[in-house]
């Protein structure tokens, strides 16, 4: 019976893999992310205009907004793939937040992450986060065309 039990318990975690970046056209100027979440057999992207802010804040939107979508869909785990260093040391805890702009985004996530068994969180090179970073500049370009920004 307790065999049951384990491997009941253990078919409900959902493992989820995130990849995401946040990019700026000036530092502030127009901001946009870039989710590629893969869970549960299927590909999620997000590609979403957000404004005018700076590149670490959008790096910071992009990863609320992929755990937010990962807890929607049902992940109890998650591996998180960023190009962001300085989010990645923030987040683990080496680098303080200094930022009064990435305060509340930051507590944000670290509240989010709680709700999750497992967690990691990984610095990458930008080769190997290439459509994250293609969605959120996509999204910044979309929005300047659509209304006649150059």
């Amino acid at each position: 019976m307790r065999s049951q039990q384990l491997l009941a318990e253990m078919k409900k975690d959902v493992a989820a893999t995130l990849y995401c970046d946040g990019a700026s056209k000036g530092n502030p100027g127009h901001a946009g992310i870039g989710v590629v979440l893969l869970i549960d057999h299927q590909k999620i992207t997000i590609s979403e205009y957000i404004g005018i802010t700076t590149n670490n804040l959008a790096e910071y939107t992009a990863l609320l907004k992929g755990l937010k979508e990962a807890l929607k869909n049902g992940a109890t785990s998650i591996n998180i793939y960023t190009d962001s260093e300085l989010m990645v040391k923030q987040i683990t805890g080496n680098y303080k937040v200094r930022s009064p702009n990435l305060e509340k985004s930051f507590r944000e996530i670290i509240s989010l992450l709680t709700k999750f068994n497992h967690y990691l969180i990984k610095h990458i090179s930008r080769d190997l986060n290439k459509e994250a970073d293609r969605l959120a500049t996509s999204a910044i370009k979309t929005y300047l065309n659509h209304n006649d920004f150059k």
